[in-house]
């Protein structure tokens, strides 16, 4: 059963699921749906182009795809997709996309604590955790899987790799591998993020395999491109090393 409070502001156009709850003085504007067994805090806005999934949680006083803080917006309707099983912690700030992409995402089960900002055109993978006052520049993708410590700025554009972990009050201005731990300032490697992996059920044999790749790749004194190379003739190609690959090839901003 839906659980409207009295205080909140419902336009008649929003869709809204079943067994919803929505708190005291929040708004909801009309081209939003939100999904089932959802729950909305009190003060929350949710602005239009939201897309909420079901089952999440939306705490006090959170913003959900609101305008992207973009000179170049030019009011054009976008979104911002949230999907089931997350949580929002309070005044969490959440940007809809520009025309660019037309939309910014957050996953599934994903754990976005207070004061977390994702700006437009983010595009956050399922299982993301994103710790105190993370805050996302415009256009900065997160893999599945990735934990950002607290107080950590993210660069406009980055790319953090799946299965990352990078450590609280550092600022990330260059795309941060998949796997690996990452800390200091400059943002710098500092190993395989061996207990995640493990703990997510990584294989040994897999985890070892990624050492060795990244050894090379930042522990060899062979630039990015000779390490590449050695990657591709010394190291066995498991899905996991092509995605390491992969990824190299995509960055735009250079590797931390």
């Amino acid at each position: 059963m839906t659980n409207i409070h009295p205080t909140a502001i419902i336009d008649k156009k929003a869709q809204i699921g079943n067994n919803v709850t929505i708190g005291a003085f929040s708004l909801v504007e009309g081209d939003v749906v939100i999904g089932n067994n959802t729950e909305i805090g009190s003060h929350v806005h949710i602005f239009n182009g939201a897309r909420i999934g079901n089952n999440c949680k939306i705490h006090k006083g959170a913003v959900v795809s609101s305008d992207p803080q973009d000179l170049k917006f030019g009011g054009e309707a976008t979104l911002f997709e949230i999907g089931d099983d997350t949580t929002i912690r309070e005044f969490c700030t959440l940007n809809r996309g520009t025309k660019e992409h037309m939309k910014s995402v957050v996953g599934s089960n994903c754990l976005l604590m207070a004061y977390v900002h994702v700006a437009h055109d983010c595009i956050i993978g399922d299982n993301v955790i994103m710790a105190n006052a993370v805050q996302l520049g415009g256009h900065v993708e997160v893999e599945e899987y990735a934990i950002i410590g607290g107080m950590s700025p993210v660069h406009q554009f980055c790319h953090i790799g799946r299965h990352c972990m990078i450590g609280g009050h550092f600022r990330a201005v260059q795309d941060v591998p998949p796997y690996i731990t990452a800390s200091g300032e400059p943002l710098k490697y500092s190993g395989l993020n061996s207990i995640g992996l493990r703990r997510r059920g990584f294989k040994p044999e897999t985890v070892l395999t990624l050492k060795r790749t990244y050894n090379l790749l930042y522990r060899s004194k062979l630039n990015v491109s000779q390490a590449v190379e050695r990657i591709k003739s010394d190291i066995e190609l498991i899905p996991e090393v092509q995605h390491v690959l992969d990824f190299i090839e995509r960055s735009n901003r250079g590797l931390i």
